[in-house]
């Protein structure tokens, strides 16, 4: 009997052993249990817990520097719409900041992956640039650009800009030799090449770069909003007004909201990289 007629055999006696799930697959056993499993959550849990019972003792040993966590959650309930029109107001200006930042970055990452020149020019000062508190001139723009959302937006672009640059020029260049040259020996241009292969080994590298700038769009419209004297929306301003009033509880309810937007941001950014680079390695565990 041949393993074919072997196989049908067990089939039709039912004894044939169900196929073994793709580890791809949307609807493997394990992505469907991990989540009920204690030893997936638990440990977060028991971690919160304990920050939650150290927060309390420094409320009751420092009442000047932590304030009960009651009261907090009592602010935050108490003037929900107004936290949420603030919130709204900071993440509007962190996005616009981080979209002028992307364009500028990813339009300059590609001409310095196609002119070297170029790149021997730009990328050292990049790198530099990158690693420079960009914060610490938000008081100079302010002046510069007046007291108006401009300053903000330049402020969220200019920290974004570097970490998306080097990320998508690296991630550019990360082709390999091989592949770039079985297209050039079927004549693809610059722009197939940039397009069906460049593009594609970037993504990787810039979602990287945008699970980074996310949060530092954010903290970089708080601390322009904190900046501007002038400014009367925002967390930021928010978080200023509330210090000089010695509101504790508001600048910590401001300060959770801005965490929460942080964390829900990393958590779209992650789900459309898994979407999109559904075919990388990078998207399976």
């Amino acid at each position: 009997m041949t393993v074919a007629d072997e196989r049908t055999a067990e089939a039709a006696a039912g004894t044939e052993p169900p196929a073994e799930p793709s580890r791809y697959s949307l609807r493997h056993p394990k992505s469907r249990i991990a989540w009920i499993r204690p030893a997936v959550w638990a440990p977060l849990l028991v971690m919160l817990a304990l920050l939650a019972l150290l927060w309390q003792w420094g409320a009751d040993e420092l009442p000047y520097l932590l304030p009960p966590l009651g009261k907090i959650g009592a602010s935050l309930t108490a003037e929900f719409g107004y936290y949420v029109d603030n919130a709204l107001v900071t993440l509007g200006e962190a996005a616009a900041g981080l979209g002028m930042g992307f364009a500028a970055a990813f339009v300059l990452a590609v001409l310095t992956s196609e002119l070297p020149l170029l790149r021997r020019a730009v990328m050292p000062i990049a790198v530099v640039l990158n690693v420079t508190p960009l914060v610490a001139i938000a008081p100079a723009l302010v002046v510069a650009f007046g007291f108006g959302p401009l300053p903000k937006l330049v402020i969220a672009a200019l920290i974004c800009f570097f970490p998306i640059l080097i990320n998508t020029a690296a991630g550019l260049r990360s082709v390999p030799r091989q592949v770039l040259q079985v297209y050039r020996t079927i004549d693809a241009g610059r722009v197939e090449l940039l397009w069906y292969v460049r593009i594609p080994h970037a993504l990787p590298f810039l979602f990287a770069a945008l699970r980074i700038v996310l949060p530092l769009s954010i903290i970089g419209a708080v601390v322009a909003e904190m900046s501007a004297s002038g400014s009367t929306r925002g967390l930021g301003t928010v978080i200023s007004v509330a210090s000089s009033m010695n509101q504790l509880p508001v600048v910590y309810a401001s300060i959770l909201v801005l965490a929460v937007m942080g964390v829900l941001l990393l958590l779209a950014v992650t789900l459309v990289e898994r979407r999109v680079l559904h075919w990388h390695d990078s998207t399976h565990d």
